[in-house]
């Protein structure tokens, strides 16, 4: 198996993981930058996470394109993703969900999500929200066009995660696994916040505590998550080599 072939089998493993930890349902995509072409990311045709196979995976470049369809059809939302990229050398995977719990936070201005637990520290020290009727108006609130997708990634800046208002989130990562842990501890962070706001005045974690989490994230952690999760997904672990960069916030 090619080092190629490894990576379409973690990509897929991503789409089973989100899957079966309930993070996306039949809607929702995950994809990694090219391991060996920075300027192209890979990212499955329209279909059910769950149901990913390698055949499904397809190349884009950066503006969007699709680098040979084969008769697949690309997600609309490709752009989320193509804008990321370009945006964001440091990232190498970008999720997007509609995981249930982070949607009332994109929707009320009350409360903004924050981690108030120590392994939620990766969403960094508050997530903000992206707001497609700002500069669009009215829309399906899908990012569709190359000049939404910038839009979204300039709100989203150097953060691991941003939240789509009435629509969902998206989570980074330098890799694969960070990405799909970022989005895993967001609807975390999220279900916490509102049964902690439920019970009285919470203790959110402080700047310091939340830079120290983010600094000491690594392969420690997302490894053994991954390996947890693989396990329950019925999904081998694979050894594959992964070019990584600093994490931001």
């Amino acid at each position: 198996m090619t080092n190629l072939e490894v990576f379409l089998e973690e990509l897929v493993t991503a789409n089973r993981i989100l899957a079966n930890e309930r993070i996306v349902d039949s809607f929702g995509h995950v994809s990694m930058r090219h391991p060996d072409r920075p300027d192209r990311f890979l990212l499955n045709r329209v279909r059910a996470p769950e149901l990913v196979e390698p055949a499904d995976i397809m190349e884009f470049a950066l503006d969007g394109n699709t680098i040979d369809d084969r008769g697949r059809q690309a997600p609309l939302e490709k752009f989320i993703h193509s804008a990321i990229y370009e945006a964001r050398p440091d990232v190498n995977s970008v999720v997007h969900t509609h995981s249930l719990s982070v949607i009332p936070f994109s929707v009320t201005k009350k409360n903004s999500l924050r981690p108030l637990l120590h392994t939620c520290g990766c969403i960094g020290h508050a997530v903000p929200v992206w707001d497609c009727n700002d500069r669009f108006g009215d829309t399906s609130l899908l990012v569709d066009s190359t000049e939404r997708g910038r839009d979204l990634a300039n709100l989203l800046g150097s953060r691991p995660a941003a939240l789509m208002r009435g629509h969902g989130s998206v989570a980074v990562g330098r890799d694969l696994r960070l990405a799909v842990y970022i989005a895993y501890y967001l609807e975390v962070a999220a279900k916490l916040q509102m049964q902690a706001m439920a019970m009285g005045e919470v203790i959110y974690l402080t700047p310091g505590e939340i830079d120290q989490a983010l600094a000491r994230i690594g392969p420690f952690a997302t490894d053994r998550t991954w390996e947890n999760w693989c396990r329950r997904a019925g999904r081998k672990i694979l050894e594959r080599e992964q070019k990584v960069g600093p994490l931001r916030d």
